[in-house]
């Protein structure tokens, strides 16, 4: 195999990173030679397989060692980069060992990076941003992509999303959600002090939490835990924990609100994976789910860091569950037109074509 485009991911553990690679690769493999270095994703070789990618995964020093001449066209390879170490590593490539390489960079920072990472970014031969507020703190910016969902990853459920949510056992006909890491930035306290406000009043809903808690947030989910507990809300506000790649699309489909609420995000991808899934969805103002929700379309905006203003847009939204419904089929048709993973790939290629016309 001769990749056209190198892809890193070179961090062990599984992040929103992670996922959007993961995501992108059989899609980017149906029309570009692609070879992936770095930690292994889950389900992404399975999912390229069945689309007919050409996709390998390969060492970084197979990788590098490929990269010392030009694919048979005469073009340079691409490095697809999306952190510090990488771009150190393709910049040293380029620029000391001479080797024929593009670089190209994704940033979803939404601040002014530090010196080191401006003066890397300033090497990068693309740059794509992921939101409009990220390329203002990038000046070398190629194109602003949005990341999108996979539609055939996180599809609704074929049935209503009360007769789905029974199917889990947990009490109640309607789930709601949060997913991702437990910490202080992700809001996780936000949205149990919502649910403690909320769930007394409507008995059909149940809360639950996805997502690890790493050793040093250990004493903030006990905190969230014993809380929960003083509340008698133990058996529905429900920690699932950790849970496997796979696991999660499934739990997208069972419930019928997902909430987003970071104190600060980048970027955020699960809002759309929820949409994708036949959410309605309540998000925070950061990131990019002003983008993302349409305010009584597909769900609801609230202030960051606000418990109260969430619980008043999860009790909207609980009391008429059918409209809720509807807001997630609204967001499936909006994330369909507009973020899906194949919309995401055509504006990365986008950008490796600006870069190699630029040779």
């Amino acid at each position: 195999m001769n990749p056209e485009v190198i892809i890193t991911n070179m961090k062990k553990r599984y992040t929103g990173v992670s996922g959007t690679i993961n995501a992108l690769l059989p899609v980017q493999a149906k029309s570009l030679c692609i070879g992936f270095v770095g930690t292994d994703l889950p389900g992404a070789q399975l999912a390229q397989a069945s689309h007919g990618g050409n996709f390998s995964p390969l060492s970084v020093w197979r990788a590098i060692w490929l990269s010392r001449t030009r694919l048979p066209n005469g073009q340079p390879r691409i490095w697809h980069v999306r952190r510090d170490p990488e771009m150190m590593l393709t910049v040293f490539m380029r620029d000391v060992l001479r080797f024929p390489i593009k670089i190209v960079f994704t940033s979803a920072a939404k601040h002014r990076h530090s010196w080191f990472p401006r003066w890397l970014i300033s090497k990068m031969d693309g740059v794509i941003a992921t939101t409009p507020e990220a390329a203002s703190f990038v000046p070398n910016t190629t194109r602003v992509v949005f990341h999108g969902a996979s539609l055939q990853r996180f599809t609704p459920p074929k049935i209503s999303k009360s007769d789905e949510w029974q199917r889990t056992g947990l009490p109640g006909k309607y789930g709601i959600g949060v997913f991702g890491r437990i910490r202080p930035s992700k809001g996780t306290d936000v949205f149990v002090d919502a649910m403690i406000d909320v769930l007394p009043h409507f008995p059909d809903f149940t809360a639950i939490i996805t997502g690890e808690a790493l050793a040093e947030h250990h004493d903030y989910k006990k905190t969230m835990v014993d809380k929960i507990q003083s509340a008698g809300l133990s058996d529905r506000i429900v920690f699932l924990g950790n849970l496997p790649p796979d696991d999660i699309p499934g739990w997208y489909r069972n419930v019928t609100i997902m909430v987003a609420c970071p104190r600060y995000e980048p970027f955020g991808i699960t809002p759309l994976e929820a949409k994708a899934s036949g959410c309605a969805v309540i998000a925070s103002r950061t990131g990019a789910f002003e983008y993302i929700v349409k305010p009584g379309e597909t769900g609801a905006l609230v202030p960051t860091n606000d418990a109260k203003a969430l619980a008043a847009a999860v009790t909207m939204l609980a009391q008429d569950p059918d409209k809720t419904e509807a807001m997630g089929r609204a967001g499936r048709q909006r994330v369909t037109a507009e973020f899906s993973i194949e919309k995401e790939a055509e504006g990365i290629a986008q950008v490796y074509r600006a870069v190699l016309d630029a040779v």
